[in-house]
């Protein structure tokens, strides 16, 4: 039997947001960060600012710092529907695709 890993969440998300490549950037509401992302169609973060996390060197970003670190740079990466991912971003800007961003503490 497979063990049941339980409390491996510590976030809790308290809104979402839904946005395509025709949008603005978006940013969570004061004192949170987007937490999840689930990704709707294929999508590709912008280089710039599409993915600015609140640690580069611990989630993957777009911003170019912590490469080679624990938080990879994800310029020009496809993600592909139906994935979600899960880290800790200030902004979230679609290059290419659309999103579910969730936010939380």
């Amino acid at each position: 039997m497979s063990k049941v890993v339980k409390n491996d969440w510590t976030a809790s998300i308290n809104g979402s947001t839904y946005t395509t490549s025709s949008s603005d950037a978006i940013t969570p509401t004061s004192g949170n960060v987007w937490i999840a992302i689930t990704i709707l169609t294929d999508t590709v973060f912008d280089s710039a600012s599409g993915l600015v996390a609140e640690s580069a060197t611990t989630y993957i970003n777009t911003e170019g710092i912590g490469a080679g670190a624990a938080g990879l740079v994800v310029d020009s990466v496809t993600f592909p529907k139906g994935v979600t991912i899960y880290g800790r971003w200030t902004e979230i800007d679609v290059s290419s695709g659309t999103i579910v961003a969730y936010q939380g503490i």
